[in-house]
């Protein structure tokens, strides 16, 4: 077969990404090469060590991972990204292909499928969930695929976190915690998105976020 592919891991969940790692070091064919928990560090690492692949988690401390994909395909146009998230595919896998990530894979399965995932995109092919790979192939097929219709679409990466949590109900300072940035941060997401949204008060963001969030995972 030629020589190993070399992954590294992005994921700031330790338990994550030892199961991740046991999982690739069982195979043959793979080397990991390295992980990180934050995308600044990541970034450094991957530039350095040269990786076949990287398995990137959205919601990390800092820089998030859709942000770190744009920034390392920026400088390494031939590496393949697989995203690896807890959030609902149906919210974030075409923002993750339209940053450039080959692949999406949800926490649940990603351990069952992490292998068969690698091959597929290192193979140079897309690598999705039969339920929202045909839904994105329909979506090109009607030609839908150039001008959306969904609001949400104007949100950053990072307003589309902040907005997605609060309709888990999350207040302000879980938000923070959770995606490690200031209340303050937090409130200015709010107000960006109160505004792309034209919604003008807290609690119909609330209401918004929880209708949303509900029909996404309906």
């Amino acid at each position: 077969m030629g020589a190993n592919k070399k992954v590294y891991i992005v994921d700031d969940h330790p338990l994550m990404r030892k199961g991740l790692a046991m999982t690739l070091e069982k195979e043959i064919g793979f080397e990991l090469i390295g992980q990180a928990e934050s995308a600044e560090k990541a970034m450094n690492e991957i530039l350095d060590l040269k990786p076949d692949a990287a398995i990137v988690d959205i919601s990390l401390p800092g820089m998030n991972g859709i942000e770190l994909v744009k920034n390392l395909l920026h400088q390494m146009p031939d590496l393949r990204i697989l995203i690896v998230s807890r959030h609902d595919e149906e919210l974030y896998a075409e923002r993750a292909l339209r940053a450039g990530a080959k692949g999406y894979l949800m926490k649940l399965e990603a351990v069952d499928v992490l292998i068969q995932a690698l091959q597929q995109i290192l193979n140079g092919g897309i690598y999705l969930s039969n339920k929202i790979g045909n839904k994105l192939l329909m979506k090109l097929a009607t030609g839908n695929s150039a001008k959306s219709d969904n609001p949400l679409d104007q949100l950053s990466d990072r307003e589309l976190e902040v907005f997605e949590l609060t309709g888990k109900g999350l207040s302000t300072k879980e938000i923070g915690e959770k995606l490690h940035i200031s209340v303050k941060t937090v409130e200015s997401h709010r107000a960006n998105i109160k505004d792309k949204l034209q919604i003008d008060t807290a609690n119909e963001l609330m209401r918004h976020a929880v209708r949303w969030v509900e029909g996404a995972s309906g």
